[in-house]
C-alpha cells in the first residue's frame, strides 16, 4: 500500500540546520589547501609546483577547442540571441553534432572525456560567443543528469542515460521551488512509493534548461513508511512522462536566451530504477555534484574578464580627452589595472581549482566554493568598471551603437548577464555561510558539544577535555611562522622580476591571523557564532583573497618557467596581490569595527514599520499578486510550453 501524499513541511530554524548538516560530507579524506588556510596553516606544497594536465588531456582538449572556436565564430550570432531571447534550434543541433553536450562524459558512453580544465575553457569560449550557450551547456553537464550519474549512478543507469546525454538529450536540474531556495528542509515536492514506481507531485521553479530538456534530475521528498527510509531523494525523470507541464518560460534581466521555466508534476510515475542513490541521499548528491559543478560559473567570469580587458584596452587607446588617450589619465588607468590584474587572478583560481579536481589528490569542496564566490563578485566589478570606462557608450545597447554607426560593444549586456552569478548556485550570502561552516569544521569537531546548548553537562565536560588537547597543540603554532622569515619563499623572487615572495609571506602571516580571529570569535560568542553572519562573511572573504593571491603567485611562476610571458605574469600577480592586500587589511579591520549591531536595530525598526514614513512620496509600479506563487500540487491549468529540440 502506498504512503499518503506529503503535506507542505513546516520546520524550525534548528531543524533546517540539521537537514543541511546531515547532507554535508562529514569527513576529510584528502588534504585541502583552503581548509588548511582557514586553520592558519599555509600549505604551499599542496599547490606548488602547479599541477598540470597530461599530454593526452591537452591534445584532446585543444583539438575540441579548435572545432568549438570555428563553430562559435561562424555559426553563433550572439546579438541575434540577445534580441530574440532564444538560441536558434540549428545552433543547438550544431552543438549536439559537435559533441558539446558530452564534453565531460566518458568516451565509452559517447562523450568527449574532457578534463575539468578543458571543459571550463570550452564553457568560457562558448559563453563569450553567447552567455546563453554557456549556461545551456553548463546546466546540462555540471548539475544536470551527467554529473550525478557519473558520481552516484548505477552501471545500468549510466548505460541507459549517458549516451543520450552525450549526443542528443538536454538535461536540467530541479531543486528550487516557489517557496524553497537555500532551505531544502522545506522541500514540498513529493515522491510517493507505489509498487515499482514513485509518484511525483509538486512544482519546481527556475528550471534552467527545463523548457527544452529531455531528461531531468528532480529532487523530491519520499515519505517515511514501511520499507522506505524516506527523505529528499534524487530521480532521473523523462520530460515526456504524462503529468509533466512546463507552465512558464521565465524572462530575466540578463541571459535572455536561457530556457528557464516553471515545471509542474502531477501524478508523474517514475520507475524506482530511475532513483539516483538511496532514499534520503538527494541533498548529499546535489552538494557533492556542486563541489566541481560550481567551477563552471567562474569560467564564465574569466571569459567576461578577458573580453572586458580587450575592450578596455582598445577603447581607452582610441578615446582621447584633454589631449591624450583616456588610458593615460590615472582615474581610468587604475580601472584598467584592476581589470587586468583581477582577470589574471580569476584565471589562476579557476585553472588551479580545476586541475586539482582533475588530479583528485585534494579535497576541493572549499576551493570550488571560494572560486565561485570570488569570481562572481570580482567578475561583476570588472564589468561595472568597463561600463564606467566606456561612459555613456557603456550604458547604451549594442544595437543602438550599431544603428548610429559605432562599434556594437555590448558592455551593458555583459553587466546584466554577470549579475546573476552572485545568486546562481548559492548566493554570495549563502556561500559565505556554507564556506564558513567548512572553515570552522575542525573547531566544531572538537568543541561542538561544548557550545551546543542542548548537550548535557557530562557531554560538555568530555568536549572540554578534547578541545583542551586540540587547542593546546594548535594555538602555539599560530604565534609565529615562515611568513616572518625575511628570505622565505625565495624561489618566487627571480632576478629581473617583481618580488612575489613577499606576498606569500603575507599570506602565511594572514592565515595565522585569520585562524586566531576565528578562535577568538568562537571563544567570545560560542553557540551564537552561527548568527554572526557579518563576521563570518568577512572571514570567508579574507580566505578567498588569500586563496586568490596564492593561486596568482603560483600561476605566475608556472608561466615564468613554461612560457615567454613570465615577466608580464609576475607583474600582473604582483599588482593583484598589492590590490588584494589592501582589501584584506580592510576586512580584518571590519571584523571588530563595523555596524553589525546598529544594523540589526535598524532592521527591526524597518520590519516593525518604524520608518514607513521614509517610503512616502513615491509611486510603486509593481503589479498586483502574491509575493510567492501558489505551488499547491494538482493538475496543471496552463498550456505546456515544453519544446524539445530535435
Amino acid at each position: 500500500m502506498s504512503a499518503p501524499p506529503l503535506k507542505k513541511p513546516t520546520v524550525t530554524e534548528r531543524e533546517a540546520r540539521q537537514v543541511a548538516e546531515a547532507a554535508r560530507e562529514q569527513e576529510w579524506r584528502k588534504p585541502s589547501f583552503a581548509k588548511e588556510l582557514f586553520l592558519g596553516r599555509f600549505r604551499l606544497d599542496l599547490i606548488h609546483p602547479h599541477p598540470l594536465p597530461t599530454d593526452e588531456a591537452v591534445r584532446r582538449g585543444e583539438q575540441f577547442l579548435t572545432k568549438l572556436r570555428e563553430f562559435c565564430e561562424t555559426k553563433v550570432d550572439g546579438a541575434l540571441i540577445e534580441r530574440e531571447a532564444r538560441i536558434p534550434d540549428e545552433v543547438i543541433n550544431g552543438l549536439k553534432e559537435l559533441g558539446a553536450l558530452g564534453m565531460k562524459i566518458d568516451p565509452k558512453y559517447g562523450g568527449l572525456g574532457l578534463t575539468q580544465v578543458y571543459y571550463n575553457k570550452a564553457l568560457a569560449l562558448a559563453g563569450s560567443a553567447s552567455p546563453a550557450i554557456g549556461v545551456l551547456l553548463s546546466a546540462h553537464q555540471s548539475i544536470g543528469v551527467p554529473q550525478p550519474l557519473k558520481l552516484f549512478g548505477t552501471p545500468e543507469q549510466k548505460e541507459k542515460f549517458l549516451p543520450r546525454c552525450a549526443r542528443t538529450d538536454i538535461s536540467a536540474f530541479l531543486l528550487t521551488e516557489p517557496d524553497v531556495g537555500s532551505d531544502p528542509a522545506r522541500l514540498a515536492t513529493s515522491a510517493v512509493p507505489d509498487g515499482d514506481d514513485y509518484v511525483l507531485d509538486g512544482v519546481k521553479l527556475w528550471t534552467t534548461n527545463g523548457v527544452v530538456a529531455d531528461l531531468l534530475v528532480v529532487m523530491a521528498r519520499v515519505p517515511k513508511s514501511e520499507g522506505h527510509k524516506g527523505g529528499i531523494t534524487a530521480f532521473v525523470v523523462e520530460t515526456d512522462s504524462p503529468g509533466i507541464t512546463v507552465e512558464n518560460r521565465n524572462a530575466f534581466m540578463g541571459l535572455r536566451g536561457i530556457e528557464n521555466g516553471v515545471t509542474r508534476f502531477h501524478q508523474v510515475r517514475v520507475p524506482a530504477a530511475n532513483r539516483i542513490g538511496p532514499e534520503g541521499a538527494g541533498l548529499k548528491i546535489a552538494l557533492t555534484t556542486l563541489n566541481t559543478g560550481r567551477l563552471s560559473l567562474p569560467a564564465s567570469c574569466v571569459a567576461a574578464g578577458k573580453w572586458c580587458l580587450k575592450i578596455a584596452r582598445e577603447w581607452s587607446a582610441a578615446r582621447e580627452q584633454w589631449g591624450k588617450p583616456v588610458a593615460h589619465h590615472e582615474a581610468v588607468g587604475q580601472k584598467i589595472s584592476f581589470i587586468a590584474a583581477t582577470t589574471f587572478a580569476l584565471e589562476a583560481v579557476l585553472d588551479l581549482s580545476s586541475q586539482m579536481a582533475d588530479e583528485d589528490r585534494n579535497d576541493i569542496r572549499i576551493e570550488g566554493a571560494l572560486a565561485k564566490l570570488f569570481a562572481s563578485e570580482m567578475g561583476w566589478r570588472i564589468a561595472d568598471e568597463l561600463v564606467q570606462i566606456r561612459g555613456g557608450r557603456g550604458f547604451e545597447t549594442a544595437d543602438s551603437l550599431r544603428a548610429r554607426g559605432e562599434r556594437a560593444v555590448p558592455a551593458e549586456q555583459v553587466l546584466r548577464d554577470l549579475r546573476i552569478n552572485r545568486i546562481f548556485e548559492g548566493s554570495t550570502e549563502i556561500m559565505h555561510l556554507l564556506i564558513a561552516r567548512e572553515a570552522v569544521d575542525a573547531h566544531l569537531s572538537v568543541a561542538g558539544d561544548l557550545i551546543d546548548p542542548e548537550k548535557s553537562l557530562s557531554d560538555k565536560a568530555k568536549a572540554g577535555a578534547g578541545a583542551g588537547v586540540f587547542y593546546a597543540k594548535w594555538l602555539p603554532k599560530l604565534v609565529t611562522g615562515t611568513g616572518q622569515l625575511p628570505r622565505a619563499y625565495g624561489d618566487f623572487n627571480p632576478s629581473g622580476h617583481p618580488d612575489l615572495s613577499t606576498h606569500l609571506r603575507y599570506v602565511e602571516r594572514s592565515a595565522r591571523k585569520l585562524a586566531r580571529s576565528t578562535f577568538y570569535a568562537m571563544s567570545r560568542w560560542q553557540g551564537r557564532m552561527e548568527t554572526k553572519q557579518g563576521f563570518l562573511g568577512r572571514i570567508v572573504d579574507i580566505g578567498a583573497e588569500l586563496f586568490a593571491m596564492s593561486a596568482a603567485v603560483v600561476r605566475a611562476e608556472l608561466l615564468r618557467t613554461t612560457t615567454d610571458h613570465g615577466r608580464e605574469a609576475y607583474q600582473l600577480a604582483d599588482t593583484f596581490c598589492r590590490q588584494s592586500r589592501i582589501r584584506v587589511e580592510e576586512l580584518f579591520a571590519r571584523l571588530w569595527t563595523n555596524t553589525d549591531t546598529v544594523d540589526r536595530k535598524v532592521v527591526k525598526g524597518v520590519l516593525a514599520g518604524a520608518y514607513e514614513w521614509l517610503e512616502r512620496g513615491v509611486v510603486d509600479p509593481s503589479g498586483e499578486g502574491p509575493w510567492i506563487a501558489d505551488a499547491t500540487p494538482g493538475p496543471s491549468e496552463k498550456e505546456n510550453v515544453h519544446r524539445p529540440i530535435r
